[in-house]
């Protein structure tokens, strides 16, 4: 579907890989959100080279879902793009296999796009068969310059918008043309790992605003695809090598500076500790430092060309100071 004056409504994009159990579990869910919603929609699953059977079963069961067969496994962001590139509705929800909706689950978030700045809104996920919360919140926790250091705090908010620091890939409800603007998912990152952060700290960068709804309920059931496909090994140094790029990416100045030594230094102490991984993840973010550095100069000067650009340290004391404001207000009403 193509983007048209009229594009009004939710385009949702589930990437996929060897999911077709977690499609037939949740499908259904998705489609009786989207329905109770009752504005336009779509489903799009972009598969990314899928060796079971979940295409046939998408096209037999669900033949209105808009699917998309790469060759070629690309890994989540160059999936999902895929997925977002052939969206035509002004919302997008990035969504996970792995998660079920609530009915209800659009009702309390649309309020948020009304304010020109809102580049998206994530909702309170629960455990399925505890209830307990699993991600909520994200709360940027005080730190020199470690960007990946956060909590999840469920805040009511009580009628006040709640920030997050950055909305989980596995539940995104954003705006489309702001995505389209920040290009995306950034595919340096493929196959796994970090991609969410980076996508809604570059938002924030860009002078827009990422918010939670606690009243946007939907449940993970603890499948943990991509643990079901990589090995523990090669997932520390993904994730490490793009814990790395992370950094590099959005810290400035003295804080980039020091990041630098202290990651250098630490390597000794990672060989006395025996932790050898971490040789190759150093070793792979060097080979694309290059192309992130590019990236990243590309980025700013873009969002200085449009007079937006919020550097990351600002972004985060920004976050901070009101979501300890708020929390504040959440625990002195949960107390009366």
């Amino acid at each position: 579907m193509q983007n048209t004056s009229n594009n009004t409504g939710i385009s949702v994009i589930i990437p996929n890989y060897n999911g077709k159990n977690l499609l037939a579990k949740n499908l259904p869910f998705v489609f009786a959100a989207l329905k109770k919603f009752g504005g336009r929609y779509e489903v799009i699953i972009p598969d990314d080279a899928s060796t079971d059977d979940s295409a046939d079963f998408i096209l037999q069961q669900y033949p209105e879902i808009i699917l998309i067969r790469s060759e070629k496994n690309g890994g989540f962001s160059v999936n999902i793009n895929k997925g977002i590139a052939a969206a035509g509705l002004e919302l997008v929800l990035l969504l996970n296999s792995d998660i079920k909706l609530s009915e209800n689950y659009f009702a309390a978030q649309l309020k948020y796009f009304s304010s020109p700045d809102t580049f998206g809104v994530m909702g309170l996920i629960l455990d399925e068969a505890t209830d307990k919360m699993v991600e909520a919140c994200k709360y940027p926790r005080h730190s020199l310059f470690k960007i990946n250091h956060i909590k999840n705090l469920d805040i009511i908010g009580n009628g006040e918008f709640v920030y997050t620091y950055y909305l989980s890939g596995a539940n995104a409800l954003v705006n489309r043309q702001k995505l389209l603007e920040l290009g995306g998912f950034n595919e340096l990152f493929a196959p796994f790992y970090h991609e969410d952060l980076d996508l809604s700290l570059r938002a924030w960068e860009n002078g827009w605003k990422c918010y939670y709804e606690h009243n946007a309920v939907c449940w993970h059931a603890v499948s943990s695809t991509i643990k079901a496909h990589s090995s523990k090994n090669t997932i520390k140094i993904i994730s490490t090598r793009n814990k790395l790029l992370l950094h590099y990416f959005h810290l400035q100045g003295i804080r980039l500076y020091l990041w630098h030594i202290v990651t250098f230094l630490s390597l000794l102490v990672r060989w006395i500790s025996g932790k050898l991984y971490y040789y190759r993840a150093y070793n792979l973010f060097i080979k694309k430092m290059s192309s992130m550095r590019k990236a990243k100069q590309h980025f700013i000067k873009n969002a200085i060309a449009k007079q937006q650009y919020i550097p990351f340290i600002t972004v985060k004391e920004s976050i901070i100071k009101t979501l300890d404001q708020l929390l504040k207000s959440d625990k002195h009403d949960r107390a009366t």
